[in-house]
């Protein structure tokens, strides 16, 4: 891919900063910039000196969800060619919601700004969530005759409850900050000038364990309310015995035993 036109990355003591970068439509998504952010996150996966992500955006909102001129396009298309095209689509928006939930490393939305649509799906589909005050937030499919595409009703559900998540789907009504923070949409609220310093604390508190024993407990977390208590142990069994193999617990064993004694 050549370089970047609509996500910048930046790099602070291992943590990687990938920001959507078209503020002149409040980061809305499009087909390039969606590309773009799938070969930044699989490029922050695949480089070891990376231990977070932190996803933002630029300019006065986070993301404002997928771009109208698109939506435009598809309805321009012959009638024929419609459905297949939209599942095409959907398929390519679902690989940029999985390579955000599915990265081994933590990753933190920090909402600058709104985030509607498409845009609150994608930060609900990171592990963690601070917006600066005066954030907003919706989920506003319905008011375009659409349904939540971005992982929403899979992610917003186990944030905030099955019922509450029906409302505000259905009624794709805004929240404001402090009403997302006391029901678990997110998870910290920062002020605007220091919301990147918080949430770059936080990633680097967030990962300082072992890479290894990070990435396996995400990916068994990420399972538990669809696994058997039974599923659950199996899958930690196999995951402890990787992390008895690592350079890391090697290392934190034998410095234990030598500030003993033993």
């Amino acid at each position: 891919m050549s370089a970047a036109e609509f996500i910048t990355v930046s790099h602070q003591n291992g943590i990687a900063r990938i920001t959507l970068n078209r503020p002149d439509v409040r980061n809305a998504i499009n087909d390039q910039m969606r590309a773009e952010l799938i070969a930044a996150f699989d490029a922050a996966g695949a480089d070891k000196s990376v231990r977070g992500v932190i996803l933002t955006g630029a300019g006065k909102g986070f993301c404002s969800g997928g771009d109208i001129g698109g939506m435009r396009a598809r309805l321009d298309a012959p009638a024929g060619d419609v459905a297949f095209n939209g599942w095409k689509r959907q398929q390519s928006t679902h690989r940029g919601v999985a390579v955000i939930h599915g990265l081994s490393k933590p990753v933190i939305a920090a909402l600058n700004g709104a985030a509607f649509g498409l845009g609150l799906d994608m930060a609900l589909a990171c592990d963690f969530i601070i917006a600066a005050e005066g954030a907003k937030m919706s989920m506003s499919f319905v008011k375009r005759g659409l349904v939540s595409d971005g992982g929403g009703m899979y992610f917003l559900p186990r944030r905030v409850g099955l019922s509450k998540a029906k409302e505000l789907i259905l009624t794709a009504r805004v929240l404001e900050t402090d009403e997302a923070l006391r029901i678990g949409m997110i998870d910290r609220v920062a002020a605007p000038d220091a919301l990147l310093d918080e949430a770059q604390a936080w990633a680097e508190e967030l990962t300082i364990g072992s890479p290894a024993a990070i990435a396996l407990t995400k990916a068994i977390i990420d399972k538990t309310f669809e696994s058997t208590d039974e599923q659950v142990f199996a899958l930690g069994r196999e995951a402890q015995a990787i992390c008895y193999t690592t350079a890391e617990h090697r290392k934190s064993v034998e410095d234990f035993l030598n500030k003993s004694g033993k």
